[in-house]
C-alpha cells in the first residue's frame, strides 16, 4: 500500500493546476520546515537567509515543473539562468549544507515524488536536532592565541611553563620578537585551553610573572596572526 502511493506520487509527471499548486504547497510546508530546524539548531543566523530557505524549494521545484522532460526548455532556463551573476562570501559548511537540503527537497517536489520528500526531509531535521543535543564534534578544548611581552632578562624558553602545566594547558611557542630597541620581548602561543578553565585566574598568574605587562588572549586566531 505505502510503496503504491509513493510509485504513484513518482510516476505522475501530467502539469495540471491541480498538481501544480499541490507541489508548490508541499515545497513550501518543507521548506518552513528546514527553516524551522535551522533556527533552532544553529547559533547564529540571519532572518534573509531563515526567509530564503522557504522559498528556495518552491523556485527548484517550479523549474523543474516547467523542465519537465522537454529538453529544449532545459536548454533555454539554462541559458536563462546563466545571465544571472551570484557574488557571495565563502559560507559557513553548515549553512552550504541546508542550501543543499532544501533544492533536494524542491527537486523531489519537482518530480513528483512528495511522500519521499517528506520521509528524507523529516529524517535529516530529526537528525540535525540529534547532532544539536549531543553537541557531536565539539573539541573539548578551544585553541586561542596569547601574546605576552616580558623583560629582557626573564628568560622567553620556559617563562611560563610552571604555570602552563598547573593549568593543564596545551602550548606552543610560534614567535618571538623584540621591541623597545630590545629591551623587551613579545612572544607568541597557541593554546588550547579547557572551557572549564578560569582564563582570568590564568592571565593573572602570567601578569604576575611578566612584571604586568602587556597580554593579549585572542579568541579566534587566524594564521595571519601568528
Amino acid at each position: 500500500m505505502i510503496e503504491s502511493i509513493f510509485a504513484t506520487a513518482a510516476t505522475s509527471s501530467d502539469l495540471t493546476l491541480t498538481h501544480a499548486l499541490l507541489t508548490i504547497f508541499i515545497s513550501i510546508a518543507l521548506g518552513g520546515i528546514i527553516s524551522f530546524t535551522y533556527m533552532k539548531t544553529q547559533s547564529g543566523f540571519t532572518q534573509n537567509f531563515a526567509l530564503t530557505m522557504i522559498v528556495l524549494p518552491t523556485i527548484v521545484a517550479i523549474i523543474i515543473l516547467l523542465i519537465g522532460s522537454n529538453i529544449a526548455r532545459a536548454f533555454s532556463l539554462a541559458g536563462a539562468f546563466s545571465i544571472i551573476r551570484f557574488r557571495s562570501a565563502p559560507g559557513d559548511p553548515k549553512d552550504i549544507a541546508f542550501v543543499l537540503f532544501t533544492m533536494a527537497a524542491g527537486l523531489a517536489c519537482g518530480v513528483g515524488a512528495f511522500g519521499y520528500a517528506v520521509i528524507f526531509t523529516i529524517i535529516l531535521c530529526l537528525l540535525m536536532f540529534v547532532l544539536k543535543a549531543t553537541n557531536f564534534g565539539a573539541k573539548k578544548t578551544t585553541q586561542k592565541l596569547l601574546k605576552v611581552t616580558i623583560p629582557e632578562n626573564l628568560g622567553y624558553e620556559e617563562a611560563f611553563d610552571e604555570i602552563f602545566q598547573s593549568f593543564k594547558i596545551g602550548y606552543e611557542l610560534r614567535k618571538v620578537r623584540t621591541t623597545e630597541l630590545g629591551s623587551l620581548y613579545e612572544l607568541v602561543y597557541a593554546v588550547s585551553i579547557d572551557p572549564l578553565t578560569n582564563q582570568k585566574e590564568l592571565l593573572d598568574a602570567i601578569r604576575c610573572r611578566n612584571g604586568n605587562l602587556d597580554i593579549t588572549l585572542t579568541m579566534s586566531p587566524t594564521t595571519q596572526e601568528y
